[in-house]
């Protein structure tokens, strides 16, 4: 354990916070140079939102399978699973941030009305989820690094750990719907 970190997880949350959500929004508002990033074919960049579809359906289920290990008490597939879901996230972020940067968002095709009065209020929704997300999963996560098992409990890890695991359970869900709008309805 990381004693210096330790006393730093606040510090330590922030930093990754905004570094985070800087690259996204640094992305999603065209300021970084689709220049810096390897050009890829047509299809490997219609193939991400795919991807990302399957990535957040795994990422769900290793979420769900953590919450069940340590219900049952067993921490070390808890923190497997956890591990594995912090892992599945930053596999889509990679992925978002590289096919937003070099396509840009996807628009919605559906009907103006659809868009107006359900899908952009449905995104809005789901954005400010992932946002509140990132911030807790790395606090929790910064937590269970730098402190022993023994020790855990008596942390904010449980109670965060909650709250954590229930924005990205719901964060998720709702970009797999999202993509399912863009995607697969219209």
């Amino acid at each position: 354990m990381d004693l210096q970190a330790r006393y730093r997880v606040p510090a330590l949350t922030g930093l990754l916070t905004v570094v985070s959500l800087a690259l996204v929004f640094g992305a999603v508002l065209g300021a970084i140079p689709p220049s810096i990033l390897p050009a890829a074919p047509a299809t490997v960049l219609g193939a991400i939102p795919h991807a990302n579809a399957v990535v957040s359906a795994l990422a769900i289920g290793t979420i769900v399978g953590g919450i069940r290990a340590i219900r049952r008490g067993d921490v070390a597939r808890h923190r497997q699973l956890m591990v594995s879901s912090f892992g599945l996230f930053a596999l889509f972020l990679v992925l978002y941030l590289y096919r937003i940067t070099l396509v840009g968002p996807t628009d919605f095709t559906g009907p103006s009305v659809v868009e107006t009065y359900f899908y952009l209020p449905f995104l809005a929704v789901h954005i400010l989820l992932a946002i509140l997300a990132i911030p807790a999963v790395y606090y929790v996560l910064l937590l269970a690094y730098t402190y022993p098992v023994s020790e855990l409990p008596s942390t904010n890890h449980p109670r965060a750990g909650k709250l954590a695991a229930g924005l990205w359970l719901v964060s998720f869900s709702m970009g797999i719907a999202v993509y399912a709008m863009l995607y697969l309805v219209w």
